[in-house]
């Protein structure tokens, strides 16, 4: 594998050096198990010359206690780790990139480190690790051509855990296909993926087309088939809705004005709840004038859809 320094490598220069490929960070979004990631996302990433840099308090605390995290792994297993500080990049398949946090000293090994917020604890239960963060193992194993990965995460607060994840070459050859389909048929022709149902795709939906241009329209083609479909889950999703709102009704109309009831499978909560809303239409009504000097304009779009 070819491998480039990251040592003194400013922060944009890497952010840059990553467009030129897939990063284990990019791997489960194009495989579509990332919920915070999408296909379009990432083909638009590549495909801009914008060093897009989005950065939130969970992500500074990820690599923040990055250290902190190996560090109890080397305490808890008894391992050595030491960073790479190298970009790996694969000779046969040069698409794929991959930048580890750690190196398993005495072993064909690597160590990737996570940060996790207590409301995520459950997918992490029972042995469990999150599907796009095992997808960004398998590609660090390709790249890299490691025998297994090591995942620990820091639970905030609550525990911290560890998984060893071993390589299986039949998962990791199909990443490889979905990778170069993406990088090959999508990324180098410039041809947008299509959305895959995700919310990062609806976000970028909704900032990438904010406003129509009104009085406009074009001949609607090739969606006759899915629209009759859309009809079909409309009507389902209708009755999912009403069969579950009716299981609650009977099991509230079973608690009366209990608060609790359990068993030895399930546990029910139907607690009071208080909550303080601003009374919008007695504001307008009194205070007209207080009301409109707060009003703002948003702009969105509503998506109607019926047979003609």
């Amino acid at each position: 594998m070819k491998k480039i320094s990251t040592l003194n490598m400013s922060r944009e220069e890497w952010l840059k050096l990553r467009k030129n490929g897939i990063g284990g960070s990019d791997a489960g979004a194009v495989c579509g198990v990332n919920p915070y990631s999408s296909a379009i996302t990432v083909f638009t990433d590549k495909r801009s010359d914008e060093i897009s840099d989005f950065d939130n308090e969970a992500m500074r605390e990820g690599r923040d206690l990055e250290d902190y995290v190996a560090k109890r792994f080397s305490e808890e297993t008894g391992k050595k780790v030491r960073k790479a500080n190298y970009m790996y990049i694969d000779e046969k398949y040069p698409f794929m990139y991959a930048d580890v946090d750690r190196l398993i000293v005495g072993e064909n090994a690597a160590l990737e480190c996570k940060t996790v917020n207590t409301f995520n604890a459950d997918k992490w239960a029972d042995g469990e690790i999150p599907p796009h963060y095992k997808i960004q193992c398998y590609h660090y194993m390709s790249v890299l051509g490691l025998d297994c990965m090591y995942i620990a995460a820091l639970i905030l607060g609550k525990e911290f855990i560890w998984r060893k994840i071993e390589r299986d070459d039949s998962v990791i050859s199909n990443l490889i296909c979905i990778e170069k389909d993406f990088w090959e048929n999508y990324v180098q022709t410039g041809v947008m993926p299509s959305p895959d149902g995700s919310s990062s795709a609806s976000n970028w939906i909704k900032d990438t087309f904010p406003k129509a241009k009104e009085g406009t329209s074009i001949t609607l083609t090739g969606f006759d088939e899915k629209l009759k479909r859309r009809i079909e889950v409309s009507k389902l999703l209708d009755k999912l809705k009403k069969e579950k709102e009716q299981i609650e009704q009977e099991v509230k109309v079973f608690l009366g004005d209990m608060e609790e009831a359990r068993n030895n499978q399930f546990k029910v909560i139907w607690k009071n709840v208080i909550s303080s809303r601003l009374d919008t239409n007695r504001l307008k009504r009194e205070n007209p004038d207080i009301y409109s000097q707060y009003l703002t304009d948003n702009v969105s779009r509503r998506l109607s859809i019926r047979e003609v």
